[in-house]
């Protein structure tokens, strides 16, 4: 199943972002070791909200959640995304694809591509490393670039990627570094050089190559239900097309059709809790950001009005004495009923459990 839509911007208000700690620029590096998140005092007139990805794969370490965070923040929210993650030979490597930046510019964010310049030797295995840490001078540079920028996130993210061919670089010398350092193989850097070649051709060749990598992860995981998944309805893929004039390739795992109408189902399961962690959760909260903006759902030329369901399952029977004290159900209720979706705890509208609670 094929759906395409549209986004022309995102309205959303978020409460469940949690409060976050300041820190002054001059303690940069220790607010990355501490927080995912964070409050950036750069003077007594500048503050910016920072989350940060462990790694550029969107599956890893829960950047969705950690970009949630920023979101009450009223000023500017920029996250930082590592060009390359090399965990070394016996390890993983990912690679920042266009379709990463495009979601942030989507929500908003400000992007600043980075790069890792230090790291430690994991003692459980020979050719892998540990413990990376981002270049911090670097990234203030970036930050007192920013601070002057006045045109929207769409643009800045646009200019990040003209220059990400040298970032690029910049963090393969420093791979190559830390390889020399620690004696630890890494991944061929020919698998480097080759996309920094890709990307070097021209802005236009980088954002075609990265879709043809985000479809086909896209196709996989559409070829692939994970078994902790319940599901009743049918997975499919959602093409969005937005206002940079490119497309953002979704995979919704669930989708409900009666009639003209359409239910695109976002689904978060627990094993061992009787409902999600908050990161899976929160998780869940971007794709409801991106579905209750859509406009124009249709499959082959017809138009379908839809709703969008954050589906929360467990394993475990849900106790519904502790939901209905749960703060934090409470205020994922308020945030469904405000931004006009809907959660679901197994087969049960939260709706309907808080509204007990609250009589």
């Amino acid at each position: 199943m094929n759906l395409l839509a549209d986004i022309e911007g995102i309205k959303y208000t978020p409460f469940l972002c949690r409060n976050l700690k300041e820190y002054d620029l001059s303690d940069l590096d220790n607010a990355f070791k501490t927080d995912a998140t964070f409050i950036l005092r750069i003077d007594e007139n500048n503050k910016i909200a920072i989350s940060w990805w462990v790694s550029p794969k969107r599956t890893r370490s829960y950047p969705y959640a950690r970009v949630y965070d920023s979101l009450g923040f009223q000023g500017k929210r920029v996250t930082l995304i590592p060009i390359i993650k090399d965990e070394g030979k016996d390890g993983d490597r990912d690679f920042l694809q266009w379709d990463t930046i495009s979601l942030m510019s989507l929500l908003g964010i400000y992007v600043i591509i980075c790069y890792y310049k230090n790291a430690e030797k994991n003692l459980k295995f020979e050719h892998k490393i540990t413990n990376q840490s981002f270049d911090i001078e670097y990234i203030k540079t970036k930050i007192e670039e920013l601070l002057s920028y006045q045109s929207n996130a769409l643009h800045w993210n646009i200019t990040q990627i003209e220059n990400i061919a040298k970032v690029a670089e910049r963090a393969l010398e420093y791979y190559k570094e830390i390889s020399k350092k620690l004696k630890v193989k890494l991944h061929s850097a020919r698998g480097i050089e080759r996309r920094i070649k890709e990307i070097l051709n021209e802005k236009n060749s980088f954002l075609n190559f990265s879709r043809d990598l985000a479809e086909k992860a896209q196709n996989r995981e559409y070829q692939t239900i994970q078994s902790k998944e319940k599901l009743s309805g049918q997975k499919a893929k959602i093409t969005i097309k937005n206002y940079l004039g490119g497309c953002y390739f979704l995979t919704c795992d669930e989708i409900v059709i009666e009639g003209d109408k359409i239910s695109l189902i976002e689904c978060k399961h627990s094993r061992n809790s009787f409902i999600p962690s908050i990161s899976d959760i929160k998780d869940g909260l971007i794709k409801m950001i991106l579905f209750s903006n859509l406009k124009n759902l249709r499959i082959n030329d017809k138009e379908f009005h839809h709703k969008s369901i954050l589906k929360l399952t467990s394993a475990k029977s849900f106790d519904l004495n502790i939901i209905r004290k749960s703060d934090f159900l409470s205020l994922l209720n308020k945030e469904s009923q405000i931004n006009n979706f809907s959660v679901f705890l197994n087969d049960k509208d939260l709706k309907t459990i808080v509204g007990l609670k609250e009589k």
